[in-house]
């Protein structure tokens, strides 16, 4: 009952946000019974029909030719709706300004008219037909408010989406380590978070992501959930690339939320056949520390959560570990059974200004390396876009996490 109130509250707030769109972009920038509003209109329904198909294509089971084609129109859409909504609300300011404050310029009186000189009778010419009324000062700040926050929006909404597609950064990070050895001073992983395969990002995507991993000469690859959004049918060809990876010592992958609305099972097994290692709630030892990871809290609803006991249970505490976990939330565990490191993504970094302040609002760190007790945290920003494949403000990466012994 509470999820059925909030689908229809999420909803209404959607169309709400799409009328109000289409007051101030339309209704109050054309005429009446014009072909521009009728056209309007028209895009008014099409457009929020849109995005909820791009939505639920994949959950409805709809061919992935279909997702591919409603995908893109539909999420590049939703992020316009974003940056236009956020745009509009600035020209409120603007049209209280220029309507209520600004006086508007009043016509100077015309001179009265010389008397004509007397002349015979002639027969008067027919009257020339009337102007066409000029548009109202209120429909010209309309316009002017509407062509300004369309132009914003796009040109936001473009960066954003060349800033996706065109691959993550490399970033570095040294994390010290009081329990590392010194003889794995330097040590390095090649940090990877959603990537989000999906109908929009696919196959060449991933050769980006390997590309970059690989020109890093890292240690270990280590893939921190939310790989993928679609199934192994649909999305098994553009994870392939990822046999390409290359590492001293392999690459290693926990699950994230995504991989469970996915079919998690079917996904840990994939990624084990293209040479990636999952460890569901496990542990290995590498020379000089451990290296664990926990499934993501999303797999509770399958009873394969999170499990520290089984992942951390009979380890040596002299020995440092470095645990994979996809949600920055569980630091505060990790910090109980003590962690030394903790690798995460899922947040994005907020991908989208300004959902980077709700971002930071519901997760204890949203990019960057912080300390919870003897708990350190490094959130990376992620590799991918989940939704529209835009990013504003918060650019995609993979981050080299290079371990560093304090007894070097």
């Amino acid at each position: 009952m509470i999820f059925a109130l909030i689908v229809v509250a999420v909803l209404g707030l959607f169309f709400a946000v799409h009328r109000y769109l289409w007051c101030r972009l339309i209704r109050d920038t054309t005429r009446a019974g014009g072909r521009v509003r009728r056209t309007g209109a028209v895009a008014a329904f099409v457009l929020p029909v849109l995005v909820l198909a791009a939505l639920l294509a994949e959950r409805l089971g709809a061919p992935f030719v279909l997702q591919q084609v409603l995908a893109w129109p539909g999420y590049l859409w939703l992020a316009l709706v974003l940056y236009l909504v956020l745009a509009l609300l600035v020209g409120e300011v603007v049209r209280v300004v220029w309507l209520r404050v600004i006086p508007a310029r009043t016509a100077s009186p015309a001179p009265l008219p010389l008397p004509a000189p007397a002349s015979p009778p002639a027969q008067s010419p027919s009257p020339a037909p009337s102007p066409l009324p000029a548009p109202s000062r209120r429909v010209f700040v309309a316009r002017a408010v509407a062509s300004g926050a369309t132009l914003a929006s796009a040109a936001t909404v473009g960066y954003g989406t060349a800033t996706a597609l065109r691959g993550p950064r490399l970033k570095r990070v040294t994390v010290p380590l009081a329990k590392l050895p010194r003889a794995a001073h330097g040590f390095r992983i090649a940090l990877v978070s959603d990537v989000h395969l999906s109908p929009v990002l696919g196959r060449t995507h991933t050769r980006r992501v390997v590309e970059t991993v690989n020109r890093t000469g890292a240690d270990l690859v280590a893939i921190v959930g939310d790989l993928v959004d679609g199934s192994v049918p649909d999305l098994g060809p553009a994870a392939e690339p990822l046999r390409a990876l290359e590492s001293r010592y392999g690459s290693y992958f926990v699950t994230g939320n995504h991989e469970y609305y996915s079919g998690a099972a079917q996904w840990v097994d994939y990624v084990e056949e293209l040479g990636i290692t999952p460890l569901e709630n496990a542990r290995i030892e590498l020379p000089g520390f451990d290296l664990a990871g926990i499934n993501d809290l999303a797999g509770e609803r399958e009873h394969a959560g999170p499990d520290y006991a089984r992942a951390l249970g009979g380890r040596d505490t002299a020995r440092a570990v470095v645990l994979l976990a996809h949600q920055p939330v569980t630091v505060h565990d990790s910090a109980r059974y003590g962690v030394d490191l903790q690798l995460s993504g899922h947040t994005h970094g907020g991908q989208m200004w300004p959902v980077t302040y709700l971002a930071a609002a519901t997760n204890p760190t949203v990019a960057g390396l912080a300390h919870y007790g003897g708990t350190q945290l490094y959130v990376t920003r992620g590799a991918g876009a989940w939704g529209p494949p835009v990013r504003v403000g918060a650019p995609p990466d993979v981050t080299v996490v290079e371990l560093a012994s304090m007894r070097a």
